[in-house]
């Protein structure tokens, strides 16, 4: 994708083979070079300057900002971005976590019963699921005394910075950890997606402004659900090593790359992965997609696999970490002064 500005009241943007140029617009129109893809229906000159297919930008891609009034929803704001393949809802009200993705208008995340909620109630009763919860920093997994999977998600994001031009979607924000006479550390996050791109990008940086050595933990809680998320879908990865966290995904380790019909009751599963590659992928031929996570292996060296087929709470779960849970927990240690990277990101794409 490349696109610039030409002017003050000229904009272009270009997605891939082919460009249109209008050279004469109408006087009221603003200059819009498109070039798309061969998948994608071409907008001709002649369609472009005398039917007037196209005369506002927001027909290609969009940002726009809301908030939910009622329901359990209620007082939530959402950052709506649509870069004219992929459509993702950024949640401000949390953390600027990734609510839902979706690719050629169908739903790529998991959405649990619980819906989204402002609301302050216990973790089993408002966990929404989402394509993206981050867990951290004081905690993930579940560790007494402390929240389950951590207290970050909860807290809101400053937005700094939600553009759609013609450089494609940039969301930037800040979400505070901070304590009286403690930690005071923030999450400088960059949420970024190229006009017609298959990919969303999330760039967190953490930074600790206080004067001392601070613990931290991070694991970015990725959800799939239906229907990308169904029956004979496979997880596809470069796996070293597995280990399973519960007895039960012990008995069931065969099937941990095997996506199966939902089971009433089912008992989740859960798996240390150790992977050769920072990347794994959902392939499902039935849909002919194949969405995959990327992430910085540097900063998140560990990678959990979440999944539970059980009706009603039907997901799977891919998880970029700094640690593994459980008694092989461990924090990281971040100096006064210093600021740590962490790089994810998720590409849904045609099988071919």
């Amino acid at each position: 994708m490349t696109s610039r500005m030409q002017g003050a009241n000229s904009f272009q943007i270009s997605l891939c083979d082919e460009l249109y140029v209008c050279k004469t617009p109408p006087p009221t129109c603003r200059q819009i070079k498109i070039q798309f893809s061969n998948k994608q229906p071409k907008i001709t000159l002649e369609e472009y300057t005398v039917n007037g297919k196209i005369s506002n930008p927001a027909q290609i891609a969009s940002l726009r900002q809301y908030t939910y009034t009622s329901g359990r929803e209620a007082g939530i704001s959402v950052i709506d971005c649509d870069n004219g393949k992929l459509r993702f809802l950024l949640n401000v009200t949390k953390a600027l976590d990734v609510m839902q993705l979706f690719s050629d208008g169908r739903n790529v995340s998991f959405l649990s019963k619980n819906a989204f909620t402002a609301r302050e109630i216990p973790f089993l009763s408002r966990f929404e699921g989402g394509m993206l919860y981050t867990c951290g920093l004081d905690s993930v997994g579940g560790r007494e005394g402390f929240e389950l999977h951590g207290s970050l998600h909860n807290n809101a994001a400053e937005v700094v910075r939600a553009e759609c031009n013609e450089d494609g979607i940039v969301v930037e924000a800040i979400v505070r950890d901070t304590s009286l006479f403690g930690q005071n550390l923030t999450l400088k996050r960059r949420v970024t997606s190229a006009i017609g791109s298959d990919t969303v990008s999330v760039e967190d940086t953490l930074v600790n402004n206080g004067t001392k050595d601070e613990d931290y933990c991070l694991l970015y809680h990725v959800n799939v659900g239906y229907p990308m998320l169904d029956e004979g879908a496979e997880v596809v990865a470069e796996i070293l090593r597995a280990e399973p966290r519960t007895e039960w995904s012990r008995q069931t380790a065969a099937d941990m790359l095997n996506i199966s019909a939902s089971v009433d009751n089912q008992e989740e599963s859960c798996y240390f992965l150790t992977l050769g590659s920072p990347e794994a992928s959902l392939v499902n031929k039935k849909l002919g997609k194949k969405f995959t996570v990327r992430y910085s292996a540097d900063t998140l060296p560990h990678f959990v696999e979440w999944r539970s087929m059980a009706s009603g709470d039907y997901a799977l779960g891919l998880e970029p970490c700094t640690t593994e849970l459980d008694d092989r927990f461990k924090y990281k240690k971040i100096a006064a002064g210093e600021r740590v990277k962490f790089a994810l990101s998720f590409t849904v794409e045609d099988l071919k």
